[in-house]
C-alpha cells in the first residue's frame, strides 16, 4: 500500500465492542494472515481475500513434495527397478498430491477467516 493511500483513510469508523475472547481471535487472525487489526477487519467487512502466509509456506511444500515423487518415479524407472505394484502406488501418490493441492488452493481463494 503506498503511502498516499493510507493518508486518504481519514474517516474513522468509532469503537467496536466485542467479547475478549472474540478479540484474541480476530487479533490472532489478522496476525496469521499478516496485517494489521484494522486492515484485516476491512477486508473482512468488504469481502475482500484473506491469505494467511503460512498458505503459501503450505501450499510451495506440497508442489515441493509432488516434485519430488515424481522425480523419484522417473529415476526408478530409469534404473528399471519400477513394479507395476511400485508404479501404480507412485500414481495414487502423486494423484492424492494433486487433489491436496486443488482442494488447499479452492480452500485459499474462499478464506475470508471466520
Amino acid at each position: 500500500m503506498s503511502k498516499s493511500e493510507k493518508r486518504q483513510r481519514t474517516a474513522l469508523l468509532g469503537s467496536v465492542r466485542c467479547f475478549p475472547e472474540e478479540k484474541e481471535q480476530i487479533q490472532a487472525s489478522a496476525k496469521s494472515a499478516g496485517l494489521s487489526t484494522g486492515e484485516f477487519l476491512r477486508r473482512s467487512a468488504l469481502g475482500r481475500r484473506i491469505v494467511a502466509k503460512g498458505d503459501t509456506r503450505q501450499m510451495n511444500e506440497i508442489l515441493k513434495l509432488g516434485g519430488l515423487l515424481k522425480h523419484l518415479y522417473s529415476e526408478m524407472k530409469k534404473d528399471g527397478v519400477m513394479t507395476t505394484e511400485r508404479s501404480k502406488d507412485f500414481s495414487d501418490a502423486l494423484i492424492a498430491t494433486k487433489v491436496a493441492l486443488m482442494k488447499f488452493r479452492a480452500d485459499s481463494l474462499n478464506n475470508t477467516e471466520d
